[in-house]
Formats: C-alpha cells, sequence, structure tokens
C-alpha cells in the first residue's frame, strides 16, 4: 500500500485516476477465467500498477446480468491468496475489494485490502457499512436499483435518491471517505446508461469524488452495432476521456495503459483551456 494510504485518493487536483478491474472468476462477461491463478493475477496487478493504476480492484463474484451468485467461502477462495500475496509485498498501489457481503469484506480488508467497492451502495447486507466503519477504509458506493427502468421520474433523480439513502446509511455508521458510482449498465437501458454518462457532472452536487465504470460494457456494443466486449477499446477511451472531461476523479477499466494515455492528453488539452 502506499505510503499516504488509501487518503491519497482523496486529494483535491490529481485528475482523474484508475482502478484497473481484476476479475477472479471464471464468468465475468469480458474476461472470466483469464485471472483465475493466483500467481497469474498477481503479476497481472503489478502490471496494471506499472501501467498507471493506482489501485486495483479485485472481484470474486461476477456481477454482470444472469450471473450466478456464490457463497462467502467461494469469494474468499477466490480472491485471499491474492490480496495476500500483493500485500505481503512493497507496492505503490492500493487493493480494492469488490464485494457485497460484510464476511468477504472483513476479511480482504484485514488481509491488505483498503477500499471498499460495493455494487449494493450500502443498501443490501446491512453488516457491511460496519465493516467498513471499523476498517476506516473508503468505500465506493455504487447505484444498483433492479427497478430503476420500470420507476417513472428522470435518471439523474433516480440516482441522487438512491445515493441519498445510501449516505444517510454511511453517515450512521460513520463511515465518511466516500465515492460514488451511478452503476453503468446495472439494469438500466442503454439510452439510461448514455444519458446518465451524458449528465454525470450533475452528480458532482453531492460533493463526493465520482467513479465511472464503463469498460467495455453493453452499452458500449450497441453504440458500435454490437462490437464484442473484446472489440469495445476505443468507446472506453471515448467514455473516460468525456468522464476526465466532466470532472469525474476516477474511472474503472480493464485496459489500464490505453487508458492512461487518454486521460494524459485529455490532461493536457484541458490545462490550455482558457
Amino acid at each position: 500500500m502506499p505510503a499516504n494510504g488509501a487518503q491519497a485518493l482523496f486529494r483535491p487536483g490529481e485528475g482523474t485516476r484508475i482502478f484497473g478491474i481484476l476479475n477472479l472468476t471464471p464468468d465475468s462477461f469480458s474476461d472470466g477465467g483469464q485471472w483465475n491463478d493466483p500467481e497469474r493475477a498477481v503479476q497481472r496487478a503489478a502490471q496494471m500498477a506499472g501501467e498507471g493504476a493506482v489501485a486495483i480492484d479485485l472481484g470474486g463474484e461476477s456481477t454482470r446480468p444472469g450471473h450466478a451468485p456464490v457463497s462467502a467461502a467461494e469469494e474468499l477462495r477466490r480472491v485471499l491468496p491474492v490480496i495476500e500475496r500483493l500485500a505481503a509485498a512493497p507496492c505503490d498501489f492500493l487493493l480494492s475489494i469488490d464485494t457485497t457481503k460484510a464476511e468477504v469484506a472483513r476479511a480482504a480488508l484485514a488481509a491488505g485490502a483498503g477500499v471498499l467497492n460495493d455494487v449494493s451502495g450500502f443498501q443490501g447486507d446491512p453488516a457491511l457499512p460496519e465493516v467498513a466503519a471499523a476498517a476506516g477504509c473508503p468505500v465506493i458506493l455504487m447505484h444498483r436499483d433492479r427497478g430503476f427502468s420500470a420507476a417513472a421520474g428522470d435518471p439523474l433523480d433516480k440516482i441522487k435518491r438512491f445515493f441519498d439513502r445510501s449516505l444517510i446509511i454511511a453517515a450512521q455508521a460513520e463511515v465518511t471517505q466516500i465515492i460514488l458510482d451511478p452503476g453503468i449498465g446495472f439494469h438500466k437501458t442503454p439510452e439510461e446508461s448514455l444519458e446518465i454518462m451524458g449528465r454525470l457532472a450533475e452528480l458532482k452536487s453531492f460533493g463526493r469524488p465520482l467513479l465511472l465504470g464503463a469498460s467495455r460494457k453493453s452499452v458500449l456494443g450497441q453504440v458500435l452495432d454490437g462490437a464484442p466486449p473484446a472489440d469495445r477499446l476505443e468507446a472506453t477511451l471515448a467514455t473516460s476521456v468525456w468522464a476526465a472531461i466532466q470532472g469525474v476523479e476516477f474511472v474503472r477499466v480493464h485496459d489500464v495503459l490505453a487508458n492512461a494515455r487518454a486521460l494524459r492528453m485529455a490532461a493536457a488539452l484541458q490545462r490550455r483551456v482558457r
């Protein structure tokens, strides 16, 4: 973990930074099965950090549409060996655990993870906020509402109401270091996901750092006439640069090097805007 730890995520003026995706699952939509071996996963994490990721987000359960839920024990079997290996070696990047289960979060944070990424936005496992509070770690709270498309109203207003509830839960648990993720693709139509991405800046009203996770997602494939996940790099780069333009602090991506280069170019241009 970096010398400044997870607190470094909240330093102002750092531009748009990268969380590298490391799926330790056999069934993730894009790279399922590629990193199941712990040694290969450790090498991949080090590679992404070397390419510019400030954090590696490790997940042991797929969240793709139609995924098969796994037990906490199976999730831990997948993630703990990798976290323990990475935490044992000196490194200059953070480890983030992507889970909705308090049992998994508790063990992963004790093993060396420094960030909790909860795709249920603290509205799933009721014990998860207390785990985060006890660890004193930053959390990423993502919007996921299964009834999102069926509910009437403006998409951004619905997300804001969800985050209002999430932040109340966080405050009650005395969790204060929070990053918000609008949950692109989660129970949202492609049109809804595009509108949300187009209006990301409206979520700055919460005064919290934002994270965009659009890498290789199906909405990009829809725009590109059905392109499969492996052929969505250019679209992912466009979403990352667009996020940077709107002041989003983090993007969560599979292809770290290409995104880091695109963001570096975007930052060079933004510095010259008068």
